[in-house]
């Protein structure tokens, strides 16, 4: 069985990979720092904590499992830390996949599935956007993710590292059989806020701005459940393993929800009063960001077929009264 290594796969999106990686016949391996994740997310394969800024930590791991590719999601991104604190980002983000990547080449690993995100495209007055959008990122984490990009295709070019990249919009849900699910302590992600104050764990529900230029004055997003998300990235390793070389995807559905509007769904899929307040507008919040995913459909044959809010809502909330993780 082939092994590919798992960068954050002790978190949110990681871990749901792991599980899929693992259905599919392939051996994940994770490396965490366990700053964000947490172990007992790690069920699908071998554990390894690490720090991707510890080069030798890298080292060890390429040696030991020999991975026939990497699929990268480990890295800071919260928008208002980022803001706050660029150099954590740029530190972690950027210096830390730098090393990834040359592990990768001193290792002889050429493939790697990136976890980037729809934030390097900016805010731009709501259009939906392609993979050829401008990349014009707001904050220290869309410009740290459009610069490990940089560095893909730059070892692209000088040592044959394939990369397929993958612009995110926003992940919500949950595996649909409550093993992972997103735990974030403390959390900051639309829906999981929302179904905290819903389920009374908070007070209320911030929403940051009324004045957008959209329909209702929130921000607009685009949301993705993240086991449609993850079998994206299964499809883009069978797409570099079969060696049709690097690529850009964005992942999102074309349909964006106001912060309005997915409370009212929330409403609706748990059945809970969402509490809710205003707050000024967020630093390095875009009014809408919309993804225009049709190379991803053409291409990998991929189908956001699990990514209606009432799915994602209601996996969500299954997964919310597991308890989640303890540590």
């Amino acid at each position: 069985m082939k092994h590919v290594l798992v960068t954050g796969g002790a978190g949110y999106i990681g871990s749901h990979a792991c599980k899929l990686l693992a259905r599919q016949g392939y051996i994940p391996v994770t490396f965490d720092s366990l700053v964000t994740g947490w172990a007992s997310a790690v069920k699908f394969g071998p554990f390894v904590q690490g720090d991707l800024l510890h080069r030798d930590a890298l080292d060890a791991v390429f040696a030991k499992y020999e991975p026939v590719a990497v699929m990268h999601f480990a890295a800071l991104s919260q928008v208002g830390e980022a803001t706050r604190e660029p150099g954590r980002y740029w530190r972690n983000n950027v210096l830390g996949s730098l090393n990834l990547v040359e592990a990768m080449v001193a290792a002889g690993c050429k493939h790697m599935v990136f976890s980037s995100t729809c934030a390097t495209y900016g805010d731009q007055d709501g259009v939906v956007l392609d993979e050829q959008s401008a990349q014009m990122p707001l904050n220290a984490y869309g410009a740290s993710k459009r610069a490990v990009e940089e560095i893909l295709r730059d070892f692209g070019a000088s040592h044959g590292i394939e990369a397929v990249v993958f612009r995110y919009f926003n992940v919500a849900g949950a595996d649909v059989e409550a093993e992972v699910g997103e735990w974030h302590q403390p959390e900051t992600h639309l829906i999981p806020v929302m179904i905290e104050a819903a389920a009374g764990k908070r007070d209320a529900l911030t929403i940051y701005g009324t004045d957008y230029p959209t329909p209702d004055g929130t921000c607009v997003r685009d949301y993705v459940h993240v086991m449609d998300l993850v079998d994206a990235h299964i499809k883009g390793l069978e797409w570099l393993l079969g060696g049709k070389g690097s690529r850009v995807f964005n992942l999102g559905t074309g349909t964006g929800f106001s912060v309005k509007e997915v409370i009212a769904e929330c409403k609706a899929a748990t059945g809970h009063d969402v509490p809710h307040s205003f707050g000024p507008r967020r630093a390095g919040d875009a009014a809408a960001l919309v993804s225009g995913s049709r190379r991803a459909a053409e291409e990998l044959g991929w189908a956001p077929e699990r990514s209606t809010l009432q799915h994602m809502i209601a996996d969500a909330w299954r997964w919310y009264q597991t308890g989640g993780y303890s540590g």
